[in-house]
């Protein structure tokens, strides 16, 4: 790390000598720009003036330092105002600041700074937007997937699509997915982890929708594992009400997805996470596990 000029120094030691009248408001800004308590009383009984140039010149001394010499002096450039009121030619304080301000632009110390800082918040906006238009993309290929199966006429084809396509919609959303796996005694369609609950998923594609039975299957695989897990059905065709309704109330530990969910997601009208967010807080709050998604 390069030394600061010596005139930039000076001229910070200027600052600290006529923007300050107490020592203390000045002790207070010192070790707020990241200066050591230790450093700064080290000399604070020396009068403003020698009490900076000693400080800055030990700061020197090492690169750790010198890095807290230049927040010092990007602090003291950024001040629109003189930092203790209490001075007494506010004039020279404010003249003493500008020189400040304008030696570190021209020796370019305080300007790249701001650049880089500029540089990096558009950088990262543009980053935000990339990833929009990435997702964006990767949903209207799981759409036009969705929506292949919605005429194909193999009703096993388009459950096994349905599994791949779970997989590629939570990773999309960053949430990690398992995919189908086997126990000796149960096949589970999916697994994945969201807000410290586990969550055991059944996917079904089928004509028909899910009896009583078959959800109530679904719901005994997901209490014969530890007691915080929770359980996700996917069916694309819907719930009767009456079935549904039996999973309400106390001891519910299922929600309920259907097509028309799934199609909010695909078609970006609510994200992932908030869907079933918002599906786990209504069956958590009001008992309910089939519910509507309010959408954008």
């Amino acid at each position: 790390m390069e030394p600061l000029p010596f005139e930039i120094l000076d001229a910070m030691i200027q600052c600290f000598g006529r923007a300050f009248h107490y020592k203390d408001p000045m002790a207070s800004f010192l070790i707020g720009t990241g200066v050591s308590r230790p450093v700064v009383d080290k000399y604070k009984h020396e009068p403003k003036f020698v009490w900076a140039r000693h400080l800055l010149t030990e700061l020197g001394e090492s690169d750790e330092g010198r890095i807290t010499q230049r927040k010092v002096l990007t602090a003291l450039c950024r001040l629109r105002n003189l930092p203790d009121p209490a001075v007494e030619d506010r004039n020279v304080g404010l003249e003493a600041l500008r020189t400040l301000k304008k030696l570190a632009v021209e020796h370019d110390l305080v300007v790249r700074e701001d650049i880089e800082k500029r540089q990096s918040t558009i950088s990262h906006g543009e980053e935000q937007v990339r990833l929009v238009q990435e997702r964006a993309t990767k949903l209207q290929k799981l759409r036009d997937i969705f929506n292949a199966n919605v005429v194909r006429n193999d009703r096993q084809a388009a459950g096994y699509s349905l599994e791949d396509l779970l997989v590629e919609l939570f990773s999309l959303f960053e949430i990690q997915y398992k995919r189908p796996y086997k126990t000796p005694t149960q096949q589970i369609d999916g697994y994945f982890s969201l807000d410290g609950f586990d969550y055991l998923v059944e996917a079904r594609w089928r004509k028909e929708q899910p009896t009583e039975g078959k959800i109530g299957e679904f719901q005994r695989k997901v209490n014969t594992k530890l007691e915080s897990t929770r359980g996700l059905f996917v069916s694309i065709v819907g719930f009767r009400e009456e079935v549904a309704t039996q999973f309400n109330g106390q001891g519910a530990n299922i929600i309920l997805m259907d097509g028309v969910h799934l199609t909010h997601i695909l078609e970006g009208r609510i994200d992932l996470r908030e869907a079933l967010r918002f599906m786990i807080e209504t069956a958590v709050q009001k008992g309910v596990v089939y519910t509507g998604l309010f959408c954008r």
